[in-house]
């Protein structure tokens, strides 16, 4: 690190997409559509679940928090990033980007804590279905959201506190739509092997042990699947799953190839299309993903819309 300044950095300059000009009001309005669109589409979903009692089932008990999660999720980000697009780089306190990075690691940890809750779930319900009621109770599943909330605080709590006891000096820009951990160790003067580790092994706990659950919570459905003999028995029973593991692909498909590739290869503007994708395009699409390919819901969507009209006839 020798010829680097080591002024002290007590605030960061995000200026993802500033270089593009000419694109500054495509993507802010681009952008912002996105985020009223999933504000609309997970608040729909929430609003659903809650008014048709044929999905007080705890699948979409599940889904109603993966909702309430994905709007808080987007919130952390996309106002902060159309403030970028809008100012053309925006100044952020260290103690703000600190609140910023704590609340996106806990929303995020918490989504990826449901979305292997409901790979158990379906695994449950394909596996055993005769004991699905006495297993998936009411207490059971508040137990289990709980359980997501306390480890998604703890993980993040861990990782922000780790994170911001590093020192960070020299160049303050941070070419990125947030204060995320890969651009923020950048900047980073000092030794921070130790601070890494613990960070590593923190993020084991999420990711890794959620792609765990979800892969062995499958293969016991794959199998349960393969013993059914009916071609449409087999279809039917895995349509009940198709929705969440399109959800799963595309939320930890895009973690996976942004945090656990190889660091010499990323690139800032890959990292930002990426960090889009599961920042802002994937919160947006969860309620189109369940809706489309769920009959319940699309069942219940219609009954609303029935309603909806009857009430406005005189």
């Amino acid at each position: 690190m020798a010829g680097r300044n080591h002024t002290l950095v007590t605030e960061f300059l995000l200026v993802a997409f500033t270089e593009y000009p000419e694109w500054r009001l495509p993507l802010f309005l681009l952008f912002l559509s996105f985020y009223v669109l999933t504000l609309l589409g997970n608040a729909g979903m929430i609003i659903l679940i809650h008014k048709d009692h044929q999905l007080h089932t705890p699948m979409y008990f599940f889904l109603g928090h993966l909702s309430f999660v994905d709007m808080c999720y987007s919130s952390v980000i996309v106002p902060q990033l159309l403030a970028v697009l809008l100012d053309h780089g925006t100044a952020i306190s260290q103690a703000r980007c600190a609140v910023q990075f704590f609340l996106f690691t806990f929303f995020a940890s918490i989504d990826c804590y449901l979305l292997a809750i409901m790979a158990y779930d379906r695994c449950v319900a394909v596996c055993q279905p005769l004991l699905y009621v006495t297993i998936m109770t009411e207490r059971a599943r508040w137990s289990l959201v709980a359980g997501a909330y306390v480890a998604g605080f703890a993980s993040a709590f861990v990782r922000t506190v780790t994170a911001f006891t590093l020192s960070f000096c020299g160049n303050n820009e941070i070419d990125f739509i947030f204060c995320d951990l890969p651009p923020l160790l950048k900047l980073v003067c000092g030794e921070s092997f130790t601070q890494e580790v613990v960070i590593i092994v923190s993020a084991t706990f999420v990711m890794p042990a959620c792609t765990l659950v979800i892969l062995v919570s499958y293969l016991f459905i794959i199998t349960a699947i393969m013993q059914i003999r009916s071609v449409g028995g087999w279809a039917k029973t895995f349509s009940t799953c198709a929705s969440h593991l399109t959800a799963v692909s595309l939320f930890f498909g895009t973690l996976i190839f942004m945090y656990l590739r190889d660091n010499s290869s990323q690139s800032s503007e890959g990292d930002r299309v990426m960090s889009v994708l599961y920042t802002v395009v994937t919160p947006m699409l969860n309620p189109l993903i369940y809706s489309l390919r769920n009959k319940e819901v699309k069942a219940a969507v219609r009954k609303a819309l029935r309603r909806s009209k009857s009430s406005r006839r005189p």
